[in-house]
C-alpha cells in the first residue's frame, strides 16, 4: 500500500469514525450555549465557541455525522440507481439502450449545483430535499461505467458458456456479469461520495441547507461575519471539509489502482 493510499484510508476512516460516534466523541446539544461567545481555542473550548457561545468542537464533530448521512445516501441510492440502468442498457441494447443512453446523457449534463439552488429555493429547506435531489443526478457516471462494462463482459467465453447451458439472461446477468462490473462502480462511487460533500457543504454555505441540522457548511455559513474577529469559526469546518474531500478521493485512486490491474500494469510500464 503506498503512502497517498494509507492517507486516504486513514482518513476515510477517521471520517466514518467521527460520523458514528458523534454522541460518544462529543456528547451534548450542538446548538447549546455552553461558554462565551467568540472564545478562542483553548484547553476548555478546544476550538474555540462561535458567535451564540457554542462549542465548535461538538458542531464539527456532528457536522461530520451529517457530513457522512448525505454522502452515504446519496452514494447509494445513486449506485442503485446507475446500476440497474446501466445494467439493463448494456445487456438489452437495441432501442432501449439508445432511450437509457439518452436519458443518462439528459441528466448528466444538468447543472446539479444550480438545479439544487432553484429546487430548495422553491421547496423550502430540508435535508431530505438534498439527499433525493443529489441522488437523482449523481446516477450517470455511474451507468455510463456500468453500461461499458457489461458491454466488454456479455461476449465474454464465460457467458456464451452460461448461456449454452441454458441460464436464463436475467441469471447470467445478475450471477456472471454484475459482479465483474462491481469494482469499477465501487471506484466511481467513492468518488462521488467526495463531490456529495462538497455539494452539501455548498449549499449550506449558501444558507440552502437544513437550518435543524448542524454541517460543516453551515457552519463555514455562519463564520462568514466573523473572519476578522473568529479565525477558528472558519478554519475547523473548512479543514474538516477539505479533509474528508482529500481522503475519499485518495481512497478512490487507491481502489482504482488495486481493483483494476490494467490501469495499474500500464503505469507501472510507463
Amino acid at each position: 500500500m503506498t503512502l497517498s493510499a494509507g492517507i486516504g484510508f486513514a482518513l476515510t476512516g477517521a471520517l466514518l469514525a467521527v460520523g458514528l460516534l458523534a454522541g460518544q466523541i462529543a456528547p451534548g446539544d450542538p446548538f447549546a450555549s455552553v461558554g462565551p461567545p467568540l472564545h478562542p481555542p483553548s484547553s476548555a473550548y478546544p476550538m474555540g465557541t462561535d458567535d451564540l457561545g457554542r462549542n465548535l468542537l461538538l458542531e464539527v464533530v456532528h457536522g461530520a455525522r451529517t457530513s457522512l448521512f448525505v454522502a452515504l445516501t446519496v452514494t447509494t441510492l445513486a449506485a442503485c440507481l446507475g446500476v440497474i440502468v446501466g445494467a439493463v442498457s448494456g445487456w438489452r441494447g437495441g432501442l432501449l439502450d439508445d432511450l437509457l443512453t439518452r436519458c443518462t446523457e439528459l441528466v448528466q449534463v444538468v447543472p446539479r449545483f444550480f438545479l439544487a439552488i432553484v429546487v430548495i429555493a422553491l421547496l423550502g429547506p430540508g435535508l431530505d430535499r438534498v439527499v433525493l435531489l443529489l441522488a437523482l443526478t449523481s446516477w450517470p457516471l455511474i451507468a455510463r461505467v456500468v453500461r461499458a462494462e457489461v458491454l466488454s463482459l456479455k461476449s465474454r467465453d464465460f457467458v456464451e458458456a452460461a448461456r449454452s447451458l441454458g441460464a436464463p439472461a436475467s441469471r447470467i446477468l445478475v450471477r456472471e456479469v454484475l459482479p465483474g462490473v462491481l469494482p469499477a462502480v465501487v471506484v466511481v462511487a467513492s468518488a462521488n461520495a467526495a463531490g456529495v460533500i462538497l455539494l452539501e457543504a455548498g449549499l449550506s454555505f449558501l444558507g440552502l441547507g437544513d437550518p435543524a441540522v448542524v454541517s460543516w457548511g453551515y457552519l463555514a455559513n455562519n463564520a462568514q461575519r466573523f473572519l476578522r474577529v473568529a479565525w477558528w469559526m472558519m478554519l475547523f469546518p473548512g479543514a474538516a471539509i477539505a479533509l474528508a474531500v482529500l481522503g475519499l478521493n485518495l481512497m478512490g485512486d487507491a481502489l482504482n489502482d488495486a481493483l483494476n490491474p490494467r490501469i495499474a500494469r500500464s503505469s507501472e510500464a510507463g
